[in-house]
């Protein structure tokens, strides 16, 4: 088994600091189904995407711990992956569905449906002094995303993602809850994840949330 591991961060900063990393492989199909839970564990990324066929942008999402159906950070860095090496597709075909993607100046945007994601609680604290001094989630909290308003008249948010039902400790920047607390709220959204992630979101009437954010490409190394 031999293909290449593309390395992002996804959903950085203005000055390209932070961001989610991922790893993703525009040859999947070079690792076999039963592989990839196990690749995708070594890599220890929060998601790793294998690419079955670049041509239609299919591909299946796999974290430390399991697959998904959909994840938002996969979703953004895969398509700006794509038509960065001259592949660009204008929609990804994922288990859950399919996510109409494109782009406006740097941003990258992709278009999901909040009943996609995997189970989040969302909490709602007091400030954003609050989430940032939190050392981890509550017991029994195996997937919890605490918040508060930034500046609620803008809609900013600060936010924080505690995952150990998925495998990660902290997530540093999370499209799926972004989606989840975008329809919860029903407006858009500029979020303030991690050290310093941000993430934009658009609410539509039918339900759907817009998801955007500026992606890097860190390393691109032979794996296997």
């Amino acid at each position: 088994m031999t293909a290449t591991l593309h390395v992002l961060r996804v959903f950085v900063d203005a000055d390209d600091r932070h961001g989610n990393p991922l790893g993703v492989f525009l040859d999947g199909s070079a690792i076999a189904p039963d592989d990839r839970p196990g690749v995708a564990a070594e890599l220890g990324f929060s998601e790793t995407v294998f690419v079955d066929d670049a041509r239609t942008g299919r591909s299946r999402i796999y974290t430390p711990g399991r697959e998904l159906p959909f994840a938002g950070h996969p979703a953004v860095g895969t398509a700006w992956l794509l038509a960065d090496v001259g592949m660009p597709v204008d929609e990804l075909h994922l288990v859950a569905g399919i996510v109409p993607t494109w782009a406006e100046g740097d941003l990258r945007w992709v278009r999901a449906r909040p009943e996609w994601i995997h189970p989040i609680t969302l909490a709602e604290l007091s400030s954003a002094a609050a989430v940032e001094a939190l050392d981890g989630p509550p017991d029994g909290e195996p997937s919890w995303y605490p918040w508060a308003w930034r500046d609620e008249s803008q809609g900013t948010i600060r936010s924080r993602y505690f995952a150990g039902a998925v495998g990660i400790a902290e997530d540093e920047a999370t499209g799926a809850a972004a989606v989840l607390i975008t329809a919860r709220l029903e407006r858009d959204l500029e979020i303030l994840q991690g050290r310093g992630s941000r993430l934009s979101t658009r609410f539509e009437i039918d339900g759907a949330v817009e998801l955007g954010g500026r992606v890097v490409l860190d390393e691109t190394r032979p794996y296997g």
